[in-house]
């Protein structure tokens, strides 16, 4: 299956499971559909926009896009504007938007300011699904993302093997990666960290357990 399709394939199937597992889940592609409409420069992370890269789409509660710096203030009000149930909260590498009775996060605009969101807009790969053209990160800059949510000093273990299993799943469903790409990226994190990567995704392509 061509790419192009494996995406829109993948980030509809997910759109789809959230919303059944979720009713109340605010829409992906009204969510892309604003931010197109505002002209924000966006892509489109998490559990959506890496979707086709896993090629295992599942549920989730949010929707995750990194935004250019100087449209942060406008992708939040474009957003509020647009589901008024929906409140902003500002916090230093995200701005959050939670449902104003729940307090269930519904979107998360993630500021570009750390590695390797700071270089996310030079690494992307366009996607077309439900005549709407968006960008996610590319096969390269996903499997990097991932690698520097499970080295974080800051995420919770239990996440870090979530994040692990994406990891997994995007090295083996995608062996023609580029494993310079992969080095140079891997660096943007600390200086050994293009060796770093690369050892896991040789870890990962053997099937030996991944150290976290």
């Amino acid at each position: 299956m061509p790419v192009q399709e494996i995406h829109d394939h993948s980030i509809t199937k997910s759109a789809l499971l959230s919303s059944y597992q979720m009713p109340y889940v605010i829409p992906l592609l009204d969510v892309i559909r604003v931010l197109n409409d505002a002209q924000v420069n966006f892509v489109l992370v998490g559990a959506h926009g890496l979707a086709g890269w896993r090629r295992k789409p599942r549920a989730t509660e949010d929707v995750d896009v990194v935004v250019a710096a100087k449209q942060l203030k406008k992708a939040a009000k474009a957003l509020v504007a647009a589901f008024p149930n929906l409140e902003a909260v500002d916090l230093p590498v995200v701005i959050r938007l939670r449902d104003k009775e729940s307090h269930d996060v519904a979107i998360d605009v993630m500021k570009p300011l750390q590695q390797p969101h700071r270089e996310i807009f030079k690494h992307t790969h366009r996607v077309q699904s439900a005549g709407l053209t968006f960008r996610v990160p590319t096969l390269e800059m996903a499997i990097t993302m991932k690698f520097a949510s499970m080295t974080s000093l800051y995420r919770a273990d239990a996440d870090k093997y979530l994040d692990a299993h994406d990891f997994i799943y995007m090295v083996k469903e995608n062996p023609e990666l580029d494993r310079d790409k992969l080095a140079e990226l891997g660096c943007l994190l600390y200086a050994e960290g293009g060796k770093d990567l690369l050892e896991l995704v040789r870890k990962a392509q053997a099937g030996e357990k991944l150290p976290l």
